[in-house]
């Protein structure tokens, strides 16, 4: 452990270069800038292998608002998070070099000008703002790799066609990537759908488009090892993005979003399947729909911010 001449803030450092969290030995955990797990900024490093990004945006909301303040919620969320993972047996900010980039400046008022934004900015695991930042960060992945598999969690199937004549709402993302060709229709599928539904054209429209569902229904007999087997022979060795939306989880879990339907995950369901994907082709994510006004006691803040972290595992393994 020493401290970085970068910032002036003891952190730890691996192998002599890569620059890590802030030494909470040193440092007490509430004390500091609430960058995520206190890593370094990404001006603060001279190279970022996996880079952060808060994209606050919540204009495509349908019901209650307030997303915009979640990339801010998770980080202050995540001051626990150690560099040891156990369950992964990795370290994940020790394998690679990871930093926060911080927060785009998204326009709030104008959601055609706010996706062009967040196409441009790049990210590997993006913390929102609501699920229509999907579609310019889909696109942007599609730049690199090429039409790339989808693993979506959400209690919602986000294929619908338009609200209020809207093309673009976080109900939208995953209709408009199939209909623009990023996406790769024989490796998508959706995990812990939930609710009711409009008709049952939402589900015909929705494989129509690309997508298998796995629904919360179905994790009871499946368990975990079910939902992981489900998704890894539905990939592939494609390149994978995964989109988590917060309400994949129960609301007992993860109260604090927008949308919120009963009877979904636990968090410890949800956790294990996303340190499966250490074997997938896992080339971007991102963390949705936590809206932290509707929180209690960081519940939802800190799923989130251990969803990254076991992401950020997935990756460094």
């Amino acid at each position: 452990m020493s401290e970085h001449a970068g910032d002036a803030v003891p952190r730890i450092i691996t192998g002599g270069e890569i620059i890590g969290p802030v030494d909470a030995s040193q440092v007490p955990r509430w004390v500091g800038e609430a960058t995520f797990a206190r890593l370094p900024r990404i001006t603060d490093v001279p190279r970022a292998d996996v880079a952060i990004l808060g994209v606050p945006f919540d204009t495509g909301v349908s019901y209650r608002p307030g997303a915009r303040f979640g990339p801010g919620h998770i980080r202050e969320s995540s001051r626990l998070l150690r560099p040891y993972n156990p369950a992964q047996d990795v370290h994940p900010f020790g394998a690679q070099q990871v930093a926060d980039a911080g927060d785009v400046a998204v326009d709030p008022y104008h959601i055609d000008e706010a996706i062009t934004t967040i196409e441009g900015a790049g990210a590997l695991l993006t913390l929102g703002g609501d699920h229509t930042i999907a579609l310019p960060l889909l696109r942007a992945m599609a730049a690199i790799h090429g039409p790339v598999a989808v693993v979506h969690f959400d209690a919602h199937l986000d294929t619908w066609d338009t609200y209020f004549g809207a093309a673009y709402t976080h109900g939208t993302p995953f209709r408009r990537a199939s209909e623009e060709g990023i996406i790769d229709k024989t490796g998508c599928l959706h995990v812990g759908t939930r609710g009711p539904l409009y008709s049952s054209d939402d589900l015909s429209d929705d494989a129509t488009l690309g997508f298998q569902v796995l629904p919360s229904t179905d994790v009871e007999h499946l368990g975990v090892a079910g939902m992981v087997e489900a998704v890894a022979a539905r990939v592939g060795d494609r390149p994978v993005y995964v989109s988590v939306d917060i309400d994949v989880l129960d609301p007992a879990f993860a109260p604090g979003t927008g949308t919120p339907e009963a009877g979904g995950l636990t968090s410890r369901e949800l956790l294990a399947v996303l340190r499966s994907f250490a074997r997938l082709n896992l080339v971007g994510a991102d963390i949705v729909e936590v809206a932290p006004a509707y929180d209690h006691a960081q519940v939802t803040g800190i799923a989130a911010a251990h969803v990254g972290y076991e992401l950020l595992s997935a990756l460094a393994a």
